[in-house]
């Protein structure tokens, strides 16, 4: 993947500023939805069973657009499908709270979904060519913005709850900061090379061996993530037996180690190196589940879980850095084909989760979580992407 010569103004640390920007302006524009779930949830009148059928429609917008989306940011350039996406999916956001009626929100959140992935797809292309403009590691302070706004915008749900701000205009809010920055910051994101644009492009290309053991890597550890997200309070409350008020101390301690980890993730990896790296990172997962498991105890599990939110903090930027370096494809369709092997694991991970636990009990199905996350580890090792 080659790219453009740079404009004077455009210096590697007004390029980095600009992706970090979009992925900022993501992880707001998530969280501001997901903070206003249980309004929307009333206001539609929906039981659980019927909101978990609802939320639905937003993953199968993401799984739907993978290949598309892979194939626009290879047609049509990352720089510009960055800008089409993110303005789309700041739009969408702000239908969801004038959605009255189920369907209309299923319709919505299968568009959020949709452009979503759109906007995720080409902002990690952007990443990866200011990366190699950089020459060195610098994806995981990408994904690490994305966390933090993340918490920025859940905080700002929080207090527009607390003063009866409905949905609508908390959405409209987030919508505007996120037009500011968008706009602001465009300019400044990576020119894509012309080389390649007008050939014909295929829109499924199938992974080589190489990429898919990258989402295979990544496969695994999101299914680790999506334990903690969906399970990680069910678990404190069912089998470590902290009381209601403490049944979160095992999330918020996953949280705070992968915004953190991702922070500190690409000193490590340009310090030890990428593969030694992702080997950690599955070791980390696997003992922290481990612990979990084994000392189902307050202090011990939510040890564990500190461990976990290391672990899972630099596997995924990782794997789509050395994704985008792939020479077998564009870096688009490689993201987006290593994206689609990866979010599978996000998605069946909870619900393999409670199949297993009812088979067996949860802390079985966590146990079996600590062996895919110890795959990590084990498929790091053999994939030669990573350097």
């Amino acid at each position: 993947m080659s790219y453009s010569i740079l404009a004077p103004s455009q210096s590697k640390k007004y390029l980095r500023m600009a992706v970090a920007a979009f992925f900022f302006v993501q992880g707001l524009s998530f969280a501001a939805w997901a903070s206003r779930i249980p309004d929307i949830k009333n206001m539609l009148h929906l039981t659980e069973g019927g909101l978990g059928t609802v939320l639905l429609a937003l993953p199968l917008g993401l799984m739907a657009s993978l290949p598309i989306s892979g194939w626009m940011v290879t047609k049509y350039g990352s720089k510009k499908m960055v800008l089409f996406g993110a303005i789309l999916y700041a739009i969408t956001l702000t239908f969801i709270g004038f959605a009255t009626r189920t369907e209309q929100l299923v319709i919505v959140l299968f568009s959020f979904g949709l452009w979503g992935n759109l906007c995720n797809i080409a902002v990690n292309t952007q990443a990866v060519a200011v990366e190699q403009v950089y020459g060195k590691s610098i994806m995981a302070s990408f994904h690490g913005l994305w966390s933090l706004a993340g918490f920025v915008s859940a905080m700002i749900g929080t207090f527009f709850i607390s003063i009866n701000i409905p949905p609508q205009i908390h959405f409209m809010v987030i919508a505007v900061i996120a037009f500011a920055i968008i706009f602001t910051a465009y300019k400044h994101t990576m020119p894509d090379s012309e080389k390649n644009r007008d050939e014909e492009q295929p829109m499924f290309v199938k992974p080589d061996r190489d990429l898919l053991m990258l989402g295979l890597i990544g496969f695994c550890a999101m299914v680790c993530e999506g334990a903690m997200f969906d399970w990680s309070g069910v678990y404190f409350m069912e089998v470590v037996k902290v009381p209601a008020a403490m049944k979160t101390m095992g999330y918020v301690a996953f949280m705070g180690t992968m915004t953190g980890g991702r922070f500190a993730g690409d000193w490590l990896a340009n310090k030890i190196g990428r593969k030694k790296m992702l080997q950690i990172s599955g070791l980390l997962m696997a003992s922290g589940m481990g612990i979990a498991v084994l000392l189902p105890y307050m202090a011990t599990a939510t040890f564990g879980l500190l461990l976990v939110g290391f672990g899972v903090s630099s596997v995924v930027p990782l794997v789509y850095s050395a994704a985008g370096r792939s020479t077998t494809m564009s870096a688009g369709m490689a993201l987006a084909a290593v994206s689609s092997i990866s979010f599978i694991g996000f998605l069946i991970g909870p619900p393999l989760i409670g199949i297993i636990a009812q088979v067996a009990d949860l802390r079985f199905s966590f146990a079996v979580v600590a062996l895919l996350a110890f795959c990590t580890t084990l498929l790091s090792s053999r994939a030669k992407l990573i350097q």
